[in-house]
């Protein structure tokens, strides 16, 4: 039994790891959090996340650093796929199903690649949604087989160029999303002789819940309504290409938590996909779009942060709703598309950093008074602290908030000092933690534990920027799982938030899954001298990185990519560079070797003045050479 009956599994309840993690994420019995890899000879290895920090470091990426790990993207591709077919055997379903990666949802070289490469075996297409991503997908994409599915708006260029691949034999998809695109196809395909695979995405009625659900429901902003359906299938036929219509697309969403709105927009969608077959199109694929969530709470429930289904549970029951839809129709079953792309790619990625400082606000003191004692705020709290009970502590908690309350409005007049004023923070903390300690006790001895909770909350100031490596964190308040990488069979004795480095009060994260329900506070260890604490935030794969800004010109952090081998070791595979200071200052239209020729002249011109020697002054270029080379991130 560890020190205070506090074990592993209630590390693993607590932090939701079991949960979120998927089987990949798991507490070992040293307290670490390990990446879990299930071998072909169904074996498992566990790497800790915290060994390959050091060997990252012995390779000179301090952190922060973005870890992508190669087989959890792998292993995702292949599940999807596999997953899919066993379902199209078990239902005797007639038609295959074709995945196909959504370029936007993470467009770096290195992921893309990895798809790529992962998915041949099972001719895993992209989806380019412009003319940038389009080229993206034309170069990867080597070998005829896999769809290319074109999204988005569509100029006379972007159509060439994926005229031009069908050519070649790629099976590249002209999705109509708004009435306008047609003519340009139509005129395309006729100077260029080429007849195009037209696809069409239609605008459902359904709609679901969940943070991405803009793209549901009859006033989302892309895709043809009823009335533009009918207007492009009569263009076809007046233009004798009817039979080049053979694709219908839908998205709800990219995070759909609910089954029952994914069966829903399914149903719904056969019926279009019915009518365009009756109106004499030879249609063969059905893509659904994204919507297969990722479960970043570990709840397993509708929440918008979490998914009530697993993987075999979705394809299942998209397979046959398809096939009972169209089997009434006497339809033959098409290939099913669908582009997962947050749940394909989100698991392989984590960001890891450690804490720099830490505020405390839960281990004040009671202050000397020293010839304070008749101020009457003062007395008053003192006699609140001594009042305090499992049965008064409802009331001394009010009465301690509207004293601190009153002694803050005193200051602003100049009617009490600073000094008294910091006494009073001081016994007004040392109360709260004592109402705390009662709590603990007494769950139900005051009316607002989480307020409570939230004053005493400790800073941990980590080593990152959430404007950078978690927009979405702090744009929509989407929950990540942050875990202490390491001491999980020590119970965490602090409550704390996080802060970044910027300079920003946005820059915290303030929301946080737990074993209950959402939570304004996390769970954290003590900090120990002389030993870094490490935290890390998982399954960011996922538009993270492209939407990053550059707040208070903190750059992209490093990026290494290992791949975990079967006997356990570790393949460093790629090291990309975070952006330097000179890289961030080029962003924004400086031109460091000016800065640095600029900052030469001023040091030059401090030594004929006499204020520093021309050491001195060499000294100085040198570091501020330096810094411009180094790392946007703290640096230990």
């Amino acid at each position: 039994m560890n020190k205070d009956n506090w074990s592993i599994a209630d590390a693993d309840e607590l932090y939701r790891v079991s949960g979120w993690g998927a089987g990949f994420f798991k507490l070992n019995e040293e307290g670490k959090l390990v990446v879990s890899i299930d071998t072909q000879d169904k074996r498992t290895v566990e790497v800790a996340i915290v060994d390959l920090i050091h060997g990252m470091d012995m390779r000179g990426k301090a952190l922060p650093v973005l870890l992508r790990v190669q087989n959890l993207l792998e292993r995702q591709i292949s599940l999807i796929n596999e997953t899919f077919a066993k379902a199209i055997e078990d239902s005797g379903y007639r038609g295959q199903y074709r995945g196909v990666f959504p370029i936007k949802v993470n467009q770096q070289a290195s992921v893309i690649e990895d798809v790529v490469r992962f998915g041949k075996p099972y001719q895993h297409g992209l989806e380019a949604g412009s003319k940038a991503e389009l080229m993206i997908a034309l170069s990867m994409l080597q070998t005829p087989g896999p769809l290319i599915v074109c999204n988005g708006y569509k100029d006379r260029e972007f159509v060439e160029l994926g005229l031009g691949m069908l050519r070649l034999g790629f099976k590249v998809v002209f999705v109509i999303e708004t009435p306008s695109e047609l003519p340009i196809i139509l005129e395309s395909s006729k100077a260029l002789g080429i007849e195009p695979l037209i696809g069409v995405r239609t605008k459902l009625f359904s709609h679901v819940s969940g943070h991405w659900n803009s793209t549901s429901g009859d006033r989302s902003v892309f895709g043809l309504n009823a009335k533009q359906l009918v207007d492009v299938v009569d263009g076809l036929k007046e233009a004798n290409m009817l039979h080049c219509l053979q694709f219908l697309h839908y998205h709800l969403g990219s995070q759909i938590p609910n089954i029952r709105d994914i069966r829903t927009g399914v149903r719904e969608a056969c019926r279009y996909y019915a009518e365009l077959v009756g109106e004499g199109a030879p249609m063969q694929y059905l893509d659904l779009g994204g919507g297969l969530a990722v479960d970043y709470e570990g709840t397993r429930s509708s929440s918008i942060h979490s998914r009530n289904y697993g993987l075999q549970e979705y394809c299942v029951d998209v397979v046959e709703t398809i096939q009972s839809v169209l089997d009434e129709e006497g339809i033959e079953h098409p290939t099913i598309v669908t582009e997962s792309g947050r749940a394909t790619v989100a698991y392989s990625s984590m960001l890891l950093f450690n804490i720099l400082d830490v505020t405390g606000f839960s281990d004040a003191t009671l202050p000397k008074m020293e010839g304070d004692e008749d101020h009457n705020i003062l007395r008053e709290l003192r006699y609140t602290y001594e009042a305090l009970s499992p049965k008064t502590a409802q009331e001394c908690f009010n009465d301690a908030v509207y004293y601190r309350d009153e002694a803050r409005d005193a200051f602003m007049r100049g009617q009490i000092p600073l000094r008294i004023r910091s006494k009073v923070e001081q016994i007004f903390m040392v109360i709260m933690a004592a109402v705390r300690t009662i709590v603990q006790e007494y769950p139900d001895a005051i009316s607002e534990p989480e307020m409570l909770e939230k004053m005493l909350s400790d800073i941990y100031y980590a080593n990152f920027s959430v404007f950078q490596s978690l927009p979405d964190a702090w744009a929509i308040d989407q929950v990540f799982p942050l875990v202490p990488l390491h001491r999980h069979n020590e119970r965490p004795n602090r409550n704390a938030i996080i802060a970044d480095l910027t300079c920003d009060s946005d820059g915290k994260i303030d929301r946080f899954a737990q074993k209950n329900d959402e939570s304004r506070v996390l769970p954290l260890h003590e900090i120990l001298d002389n030993e870094d604490y490490y935290l890390g935030v998982f399954l960011v794969g996922a538009y993270q990185e492209t939407l990053g800004d550059l707040h208070n010109l903190l750059g992209d952090t490093h990026v290494v990519s290992i791949y975990i081998n079967e006997d356990g070791s570790v393949d460093y595979v790629r090291e990309v560079e975070g952006d330097s200071v000179a890289d961030v200052l080029s962003y924004v239209e400086y031109q460091p070797q000016n800065l640095l020729a600029q900052f030469r002249q001023t040091a030059e011109q401090a030594v004929r003045n006499g204020t520093i020697s021309a050491s001195e002054r060499q000294h100085l270029v040198n570091q501020f050479d330096a810094g411009l080379r180094g790392y946007t991130y703290y640096e230990q």
